[in-house]
This record gives C-alpha cells, sequence and structure tokens, in this order.
C-alpha cells in the first residue's frame, strides 16, 4: 500500500488544511516512509511473543478503595455560582 498526493490532499481537506504543492509532496513521501518502516515490522518474526497492553510489567496499579469524609452539602455548594434547595443551579439546557 502506498500513500498517492490525492491521499494527501483529500486527509488535508479532511483536517481543513491549505497544503502547498511542495508540501503535499513531503507528506506524500514522509507518509510513504512510514508505511514501508511498518512493512519492515510485519517482517518480524512474532510467533512466540506474548501480546502485551503494556511496555513495562505493571501489576494492579490502581490504589485500594479507602472510605474518607466527604465534602458536607454546603461545602460543595460554597463555590457555586448559584444554588437552589440545595442544589446547585445551572442554565436550562431542554425547552
Amino acid at each position: 500500500m502506498s500513500i498517492t498526493v490525492k491521499d494527501v490532499q483529500h486527509v488535508a481537506k479532511l483536517a481543513r488544511l491549505q497544503l502547498s504543492p511542495e508540501e503535499e509532496a513531503t507528506f506524500t513521501e514522509q507518509m510513504n516512509a512510514i508505511l514501508q518502516y511498518a512493512e519492515k515490522l510485519n517482517e518480524l518474526d512474532t510467533e512466540n511473543v506474548k501480546p502485551t497492553t503494556h511496555v513495562l510489567q505493571v501489576s494492579n496499579v490502581m490504589r485500594d478503595d479507602v472510605v474518607k469524609e466527604s465534602l458536607s452539602q454546603e461545602e460543595a455548594l460554597l463555590n457555586a455560582p448559584e444554588d437552589e434547595d440545595g442544589h446547585f443551579k445551572v442554565p436550562a439546557v431542554l425547552e
């Protein structure tokens, strides 16, 4: 698979970018180089390589759930621009 100038123009249009002809040629060349590198990676023997989700050995990076005291209703509403009957008051979004 290779990238054409037309592909670069299409992506530029989607991204609302105006590229000069020189930039289109440069990006076409650069994107093709990236694809060639990816194809080269396909030549590697990965038969005995386990799939990974992280490059480092990480186990249980989550902290324990510990019950803590939370804000009171009054404290939570202290910095609210507006409150009404103990709740945040926000502008209506539906008519």
